[in-house]
C-alpha cells in the first residue's frame, strides 16, 4: 500500500498547502514507492472556482501555472529517479461535452504517464466546494437530490465513453455536500442503474477505481468509491488502487490503515498500482504498466511504521 496515485500540491493549487519538492521529500520519507503527481487542469474562464477569481486568476493564468507544473513536474521526476517512483500526471475534470477538445489539447500538448478521470461541475456548477453551490447545482435538477445523482453519473458516463481514463477519480464525488454524505445509493433505483453502468463500461476497457481515503479525511464513513459501489465494482471483475488525493504534505498516506481495513472487509484481495514503462502493450495507457499487490501483509510494509497515518 505505499503509493499514491492522487496528488495536488500549494505551489500549484489554490486550495492546497507546500511546495511541491517538499511534498516529494515528505513521501519518500514516509516510505512510498510509487507517488503520481496529478495536478488539476487548467479550465476555461467561465469554469473558475471562487478562490480563483479571488486570486485574480484567469484562464491564461491557470494555463502558465501548469505550465510551469510540468516543467518543475519532469524536474523533479528525474532528480528523485533513484528514490521514488514519481509519475507524472493532471486530473482532468469533465463539465460539458466541449471538454473533450479541451482535454484533447492538454494532452497534445503535455506529456503525461497517467490521468485521473474526474467530474467536479454538475450543470457548469461545482458540487464538492460548499453547500451553497450544491445546492444551486440541485436546484437545476429541478430541485432533486436523486436527480442531481443521476445528472452527475450521466456526466461521468460522457467521460468514461470520451476518455476512458486509466484511473477514475473520487467516482462518488457527488455525495460528499448532500445534506446524508453517507446515503445509500441502492435504494435509489435510477441512480443505482447509472452507477453499474459507468462501473460495467469501466471493467470493459480496463479502468480503475482509486480508494481514494480524503473521503474519510472530510469526515464520511466511507471512502470513495462507498461499500456498496465497491462491492459491485468488485463483482464485475473490477481493480482497485490506491490514493490519498492529499492537498499537501500533512495528507500523505492520510488514513491508509482505514482503507486497508475497508479493502477487507469488502473482499478486496489486491490492490493495483502503476509504474513507468518505456512502452506497454496498452495502446490506451502506453506509458505505464500496471502490477499488483496483495492486501493481506500490507501492514508490515515499512510504509505504515514510518507514516503516522491512521
Amino acid at each position: 500500500m505505499p503509493y499514491s496515485h492522487h496528488s495536488h500540491s500549494g505551489e500549484f493549487c489554490g486550495h492546497a498547502q507546500d511546495a511541491l519538492q517538499a511534498i516529494i521529500d515528505a513521501a519518500v520519507e514516509k516510505k512510498m514507492q510509487v507517488f503520481a503527481l496529478t495536478e488539476h487542469m487548467p479550465r476555461e474562464q467561465q469554469d473558475l472556482y471562487p478562490e480563483e477569481i479571488k486570486a485574480g486568476h484567469s484562464d491564461e493564468t491557470l494555463l502558465h501555472l501548469f505550465r510551469r507544473y510540468h516543467t518543475e513536474a519532469c524536474r523533479l521526476q528525474a532528480l528523485y529517479a533513484s528514490k521514488i517512483n514519481i509519475l507524472i500526471g493532471t486530473e482532468v475534470d469533465w463539465i460539458r461535452p466541449s471538454s473533450k477538445d479541451f482535454i484533447q489539447n492538454l494532452f497534445s500538448n503535455f506529456e503525461f504517464q497517467l490521468f485521473i478521470g474526474s467530474v467536479h461541475h454538475v450543470h457548469g456548477i461545482p458540487i464538492d466546494y460548499d453547500a451553497k453551490l450544491f445546492a444551486d447545482a440541485r436546484r437545476l435538477s429541478g430541485d432533486s437530490t436523486e436527480r442531481l445523482f443521476e445528472d452527475y453519473f450521466d456526466l461521468q458516463y460522457e467521460m468514461l465513453k470520451a476518455l476512458q481514463p486509466p484511473i477514475v477519480g473520487h467516482f462518488d464525488l457527488i455525495r460528499l455536500k448532500n445534506e446524508d454524505p453517507n446515503t445509500s445509493f441502492v435504494t435509489m433505483d435510477g441512480v443505482w442503474q447509472k452507477i453499474r453502468r459507468n462501473l460495467a463500461f469501466t471493467v470493459s476497457y480496463g479502468g480503475v477505481l482509486e480508494l481514494n481515503s480524503a473521503a474519510l479525511r472530510k469526515g464520511l464513513q466511507e471512502p470513495y468509491p462507498n461499500a456498496e459501489i465497491s462491492k459491485e465494482f468488485l463483482g464485475l471483475g473490477g481493480s482497485f488502487t490506491l490514493s490519498d488525493d492529499s492537498h499537501g504534505i500533512n495528507q500523505i498516506g492520510s488514513h491508509y490503515r482505514e482503507i486497508l481495513r475497508f479493502a477487507e472487509a469488502i473482499g478486496i484481495t489486491e490492490i493495483s498500482y502503476f509504474e513507468r514503462a518505456a512502452a506497454s502493450k496498452d495502446s490506451g495507457f502506453p506509458r505505464v504498466i500496471t502490477r499488483s499487490t496483495a492486501v493481506s501483509g500490507m501492514q508490515n510494509h515499512p510504509f505504515f511504521t514510518a507514516c503516522k497515518a491512521t
